[in-house]
């Protein structure tokens, strides 16, 4: 057996917690610089929009995570396509649209990027975020209309209610 003492025991730990999170450190990166490098296009909207009408009219849409039960907020592109495509019919749903579940999580992810550095744009001295697409951001605002739309569509109704059970009742 090793001998070591506190500080060494301390700094082992540290190091072994260090390496340990680091592929997982390295996947969000991954992710992140594949959403931010996604091109919005007319033709994916297209797409998407027949994918997010195809699972709307499924008899259980997937969920975009709101009722998650594991606790863990932060999900790689990889495990929410899985759970994508663990839930029945949601595949075919989006691929006779014209897409991968990966491209319409990524598409997904990349409209909600895109729609906060939009946000930040509109602020009074609001600037791009750094690695963020000027011409991403422009689609998104030129597309903003059909987008809200869009998101009728794509809210999961379990999380609406959580959030309406919440707040108080109005008093009368």
């Amino acid at each position: 057996m090793f001998n070591l003492n506190p500080l060494q025991a301390a700094f082992l730990a540290v190091c072994a917690s260090i390496l340990l999170a680091a592929p997982l450190a390295v996947a969000q990166d991954r992710d992140s610089q594949e959403i931010s490098a996604y091109v919005l296009t007319d033709a994916g909207l297209a797409k998407y929009k027949q994918a997010a009408k195809n699972l709307a009219a499924l008899p259980t849409p997937p969920s975009d995570g709101c009722d998650d039960d594991d606790g863990t907020d932060s999900q790689s592109l990889d495990e929410v396509s899985a759970r994508f495509n663990a839930t029945p019919g949601v595949r075919s749903a989006i691929q006779s649209a014209g897409m991968t579940t990966r491209e319409y999580v990524v598409f997904t992810f990349s409209l909600f990027q895109n729609g906060l550095a939009a946000w930040a744009l509109s602020q009074p001295g609001g600037k791009l975020p750094a690695g963020t697409s000027k011409a991403n951001v422009d689609f998104y605002n030129r597309h903003a209309a059909e987008l809200q739309q869009l998101e009728a569509l794509t809210q999961d109704d379990d999380c609406n209610a959580d959030e309406t059970e919440d707040e108080p009742e109005p008093e009368e």
